[in-house]
Protein backbone atom coordinates (compact mmCIF):
# COMPACT_ATOMS: atom_id res chain seq x y z
CA UNK A 1 0.00 0.00 0.00
CA UNK A 2 1.44 3.36 -1.00
CA UNK A 3 1.33 6.48 1.17
CA UNK A 4 -1.36 8.25 -0.89
CA UNK A 5 -3.71 5.28 -0.77
CA UNK A 6 -3.25 4.92 2.99
CA UNK A 7 -4.02 8.63 3.49
CA UNK A 8 -7.21 8.31 1.43
CA UNK A 9 -8.28 5.29 3.46
CA UNK A 10 -7.76 7.10 6.76
CA UNK A 11 -9.54 10.22 5.48
CA UNK A 12 -12.56 8.09 4.53
CA UNK A 13 -12.66 6.59 8.02
CA UNK A 14 -12.37 10.07 9.53
CA UNK A 15 -15.21 11.42 7.39
CA UNK A 16 -17.41 8.40 8.03
CA UNK A 17 -17.50 7.30 4.37
CA UNK A 18 -16.32 3.82 5.33
CA UNK A 19 -16.55 1.86 8.55
CA UNK A 20 -13.59 1.06 10.78
CA UNK A 21 -14.13 -2.68 10.21
CA UNK A 22 -13.66 -2.30 6.44
CA UNK A 23 -10.48 -0.28 6.97
CA UNK A 24 -9.17 -2.97 9.29
CA UNK A 25 -9.76 -5.61 6.61
CA UNK A 26 -7.67 -3.59 4.16
CA UNK A 27 -4.92 -3.04 6.72
CA UNK A 28 -4.79 -6.66 7.89
CA UNK A 29 -2.24 -7.66 5.24
CA UNK A 30 -0.35 -4.36 5.34
CA UNK A 31 2.93 -5.66 6.86
CA UNK A 32 3.26 -8.77 4.66
CA UNK A 33 1.24 -11.48 2.97
CA UNK A 34 2.16 -15.15 2.55
CA UNK A 35 0.86 -16.47 -0.78
CA UNK A 36 2.69 -19.79 -0.73
CA UNK A 37 5.35 -19.12 -3.37
CA UNK A 38 6.33 -15.79 -1.79
CA UNK A 39 5.86 -13.61 1.27
CA UNK A 40 5.14 -10.14 -0.09
CA UNK A 41 6.37 -7.11 1.85
CA UNK A 42 3.41 -4.76 1.37
CA UNK A 43 4.81 -2.39 4.00
CA UNK A 44 7.94 -1.55 2.00
CA UNK A 45 6.40 1.34 0.11
CA UNK A 46 5.53 3.10 3.38
CA UNK A 47 8.84 2.19 5.00
CA UNK A 48 11.24 2.90 2.14
CA UNK A 49 9.31 4.99 -0.36
CA UNK A 50 9.14 2.32 -3.08
CA UNK A 51 7.27 -0.99 -3.30
CA UNK A 52 9.00 -4.35 -3.37
CA UNK A 53 10.59 -5.25 -6.70
CA UNK A 54 9.96 -8.70 -8.19
CA UNK A 55 13.13 -10.52 -9.27
CA UNK A 56 11.90 -12.52 -12.26
CA UNK A 57 14.87 -14.83 -12.78
CA UNK A 58 14.23 -18.28 -11.33
CA UNK A 59 10.49 -17.66 -10.95
CA UNK A 60 7.84 -19.16 -13.21
CA UNK A 61 5.42 -16.89 -15.05
CA UNK A 62 2.65 -18.18 -12.75
CA UNK A 63 4.62 -17.20 -9.66
CA UNK A 64 5.34 -13.72 -11.03
CA UNK A 65 1.65 -13.34 -11.87
CA UNK A 66 0.56 -14.37 -8.37
CA UNK A 67 2.81 -11.75 -6.79
CA UNK A 68 1.75 -9.05 -9.26
CA UNK A 69 -1.94 -9.67 -8.59
CA UNK A 70 -1.50 -9.23 -4.85
CA UNK A 71 0.61 -6.09 -5.33
CA UNK A 72 -1.97 -4.61 -7.69
CA UNK A 73 -4.68 -5.15 -5.07
CA UNK A 74 -2.68 -2.83 -2.83
CA UNK A 75 -2.48 -0.19 -5.56
CA UNK A 76 1.29 -0.43 -5.99
CA UNK A 77 3.23 0.29 -9.14
CA UNK A 78 5.11 -2.85 -10.11
CA UNK A 79 8.64 -3.43 -11.36
CA UNK A 80 9.84 -6.88 -12.41
CA UNK A 81 13.54 -7.31 -13.19
CA UNK A 82 15.43 -10.06 -15.05
CA UNK A 83 12.30 -11.37 -16.72
CA UNK A 84 13.00 -13.59 -19.72
CA UNK A 85 11.01 -13.02 -22.89
CA UNK A 86 9.14 -16.35 -22.79
CA UNK A 87 7.43 -15.36 -19.52
CA UNK A 88 6.07 -12.09 -20.90
CA UNK A 89 3.09 -13.35 -22.95
CA UNK A 90 1.05 -14.84 -20.07
CA UNK A 91 1.75 -11.77 -17.96
CA UNK A 92 0.63 -9.44 -20.75
CA UNK A 93 -2.58 -11.47 -21.15
CA UNK A 94 -3.38 -10.88 -17.49
CA UNK A 95 -2.12 -7.27 -17.40
CA UNK A 96 -2.58 -5.65 -20.79
CA UNK A 97 -1.10 -2.34 -19.59
CA UNK A 98 2.18 -3.96 -18.54
CA UNK A 99 5.19 -2.78 -20.53
CA UNK A 100 8.19 -4.99 -21.27
CA UNK A 101 11.66 -3.63 -22.04
CA UNK A 102 13.54 -6.34 -23.97
CA UNK A 103 17.03 -4.86 -23.59
CA UNK A 104 16.89 -4.59 -19.83
CA UNK A 105 14.56 -7.60 -19.38
CA UNK A 106 12.41 -5.44 -17.09
CA UNK A 107 8.62 -5.23 -16.97
CA UNK A 108 6.57 -2.44 -15.42
CA UNK A 109 2.91 -2.02 -14.52
CA UNK A 110 1.93 1.54 -13.63
CA UNK A 111 -1.23 1.47 -11.51
CA UNK A 112 -1.01 5.15 -10.55
CA UNK A 113 1.05 8.03 -11.99
CA UNK A 114 4.68 8.03 -10.90
CA UNK A 115 5.37 11.17 -8.88
CA UNK A 116 8.69 12.93 -9.45
CA UNK A 117 10.30 12.95 -6.00
CA UNK A 118 13.94 13.26 -7.08
CA UNK A 119 15.53 16.68 -6.57
CA UNK A 120 17.65 16.64 -9.70
CA UNK A 121 18.54 14.59 -12.77
CA UNK A 122 20.17 11.17 -12.62
CA UNK A 123 22.60 10.66 -15.49
CA UNK A 124 23.31 7.11 -16.64
CA UNK A 125 26.61 6.81 -18.50
CA UNK A 126 27.81 3.63 -20.16
CA UNK A 127 31.14 2.80 -21.75
CA UNK A 128 30.07 0.69 -24.73
CA UNK A 129 26.98 -0.42 -26.61
CA UNK A 130 27.34 -3.91 -25.09
CA UNK A 131 26.84 -2.36 -21.64
CA UNK A 132 23.47 -0.81 -22.58
CA UNK A 133 21.26 -3.64 -21.17
CA UNK A 134 22.63 -3.01 -17.66
CA UNK A 135 22.32 0.76 -18.13
CA UNK A 136 18.71 0.33 -19.29
CA UNK A 137 17.88 -1.66 -16.15
CA UNK A 138 19.13 1.29 -14.11
CA UNK A 139 17.07 3.73 -16.20
CA UNK A 140 13.81 1.77 -15.81
CA UNK A 141 14.45 1.56 -12.06
CA UNK A 142 15.08 5.28 -11.50
CA UNK A 143 12.05 6.22 -13.59
CA UNK A 144 9.77 3.92 -11.59
CA UNK A 145 11.17 5.45 -8.38
CA UNK A 146 10.19 8.97 -9.48
CA UNK A 147 13.27 10.56 -11.01
CA UNK A 148 14.19 12.54 -14.09
CA UNK A 149 16.84 10.65 -16.01
CA UNK A 150 19.16 11.26 -18.96
CA UNK A 151 21.78 9.02 -20.51
CA UNK A 152 25.09 9.03 -22.37
CA UNK A 153 25.89 5.86 -24.29
CA UNK A 154 29.11 4.60 -25.89
CA UNK A 155 31.45 7.14 -24.31
CA UNK A 156 34.14 4.77 -23.03
CA UNK A 157 37.82 5.54 -22.50
CA UNK A 158 38.84 4.07 -25.88
CA UNK A 159 37.61 7.38 -27.31
CA UNK A 160 37.74 9.73 -24.35
CA UNK A 161 36.94 12.77 -26.51
CA UNK A 162 33.36 11.47 -26.78
CA UNK A 163 32.96 11.82 -23.01
CA UNK A 164 34.73 15.17 -22.78
CA UNK A 165 32.37 16.68 -25.35
CA UNK A 166 29.51 16.11 -22.86
CA UNK A 167 31.05 17.91 -19.87
CA UNK A 168 28.03 20.21 -19.39
CA UNK A 169 25.67 17.25 -19.05
CA UNK A 170 28.09 15.52 -16.67
CA UNK A 171 28.45 18.59 -14.47
CA UNK A 172 24.71 19.31 -14.26
CA UNK A 173 23.66 15.84 -13.05
CA UNK A 174 22.70 15.40 -9.40
CA UNK A 175 23.79 11.75 -9.28
CA UNK A 176 25.67 9.69 -11.89
CA UNK A 177 25.50 5.97 -12.60
CA UNK A 178 28.51 4.83 -14.65
CA UNK A 179 28.35 1.40 -16.30
CA UNK A 180 31.43 -0.27 -17.79
CA UNK A 181 32.86 -3.66 -18.61
CA UNK A 182 36.29 -4.62 -20.00
CA UNK A 183 38.86 -2.96 -17.67
CA UNK A 184 36.21 -0.81 -15.92
CA UNK A 185 38.07 2.50 -16.18
CA UNK A 186 35.20 4.85 -17.00
CA UNK A 187 33.89 5.49 -13.43
CA UNK A 188 37.37 6.64 -12.35
CA UNK A 189 37.49 9.15 -15.20
CA UNK A 190 33.99 10.47 -14.49
CA UNK A 191 34.68 10.55 -10.74
CA UNK A 192 37.67 12.78 -11.40
CA UNK A 193 35.55 15.29 -13.31
CA UNK A 194 32.41 15.83 -11.21
CA UNK A 195 31.53 16.93 -7.67
CA UNK A 196 28.50 14.64 -7.36
CA UNK A 197 28.09 11.01 -6.20
CA UNK A 198 29.14 8.41 -8.79
CA UNK A 199 27.73 4.89 -8.58
CA UNK A 200 29.90 2.48 -10.55
CA UNK A 201 28.42 -0.65 -12.14
CA UNK A 202 30.84 -3.29 -13.45
CA UNK A 203 29.46 -5.46 -16.24
CA UNK A 204 30.34 -8.97 -17.36
CA UNK A 205 31.19 -7.62 -20.85
CA UNK A 206 34.75 -8.41 -21.92
CA UNK A 207 37.25 -11.00 -23.08
CA UNK A 208 38.64 -13.87 -20.98
CA UNK A 209 40.72 -11.92 -18.48
CA UNK A 210 37.67 -9.79 -17.70
CA UNK A 211 36.62 -12.86 -15.66
CA UNK A 212 32.91 -12.25 -16.08
CA UNK A 213 33.13 -8.71 -14.73
CA UNK A 214 35.44 -9.43 -11.79
CA UNK A 215 38.31 -7.43 -13.31
CA UNK A 216 36.06 -4.39 -13.79
CA UNK A 217 34.71 -4.80 -10.25
CA UNK A 218 38.19 -4.77 -8.73
CA UNK A 219 39.23 -1.79 -10.86
CA UNK A 220 36.23 0.20 -9.63
CA UNK A 221 36.78 -0.80 -6.00
CA UNK A 222 40.41 0.33 -6.31
CA UNK A 223 39.63 3.65 -8.00
CA UNK A 224 41.74 6.59 -6.81
CA UNK A 225 38.91 9.03 -7.66
CA UNK A 226 36.95 10.10 -4.59
CA UNK A 227 33.16 9.94 -4.38
CA UNK A 228 32.72 6.58 -6.11
CA UNK A 229 30.68 3.71 -4.70
CA UNK A 230 30.39 0.33 -6.40
CA UNK A 231 27.52 -2.15 -6.77
CA UNK A 232 27.67 -5.76 -7.86
CA UNK A 233 28.42 -7.02 -11.36
CA UNK A 234 25.58 -6.27 -13.85
CA UNK A 235 23.46 -4.82 -11.02
CA UNK A 236 21.77 -1.95 -12.83
CA UNK A 237 18.77 -2.24 -10.54
CA UNK A 238 20.87 -1.84 -7.39
CA UNK A 239 22.61 1.21 -8.82
CA UNK A 240 19.27 2.75 -9.80
CA UNK A 241 17.83 2.21 -6.34
CA UNK A 242 20.81 3.78 -4.55
CA UNK A 243 20.87 6.72 -6.99
CA UNK A 244 17.17 7.31 -6.34
CA UNK A 245 17.67 7.41 -2.57
CA UNK A 246 20.51 9.91 -2.97
CA UNK A 247 18.48 12.01 -5.40
CA UNK A 248 15.72 12.49 -2.82
CA UNK A 249 18.07 14.24 -0.39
Amino acid sequence: MNVDRLKRLLEKVQSGKIKVERALRELKTLPFEDIGCATIDHHRSLRQGAPETIFGEGKTAAQVLSIMKKMQEKGNNILVTRLSREKVAPIKRAFSKAQYYPQSRALTLVNHPVKIVGKGTILVVCAGTSDIPVAEEAIVTVKMMGNRVEHLYDVGVAGIHRLMSQKEKLMSAHVLIVVAGMEGALPSVVGGLVDRPVIAVPTSVGYGSNLGGFTALLAMLNSCASGISVVNIDNGYGAGHVASLINRL
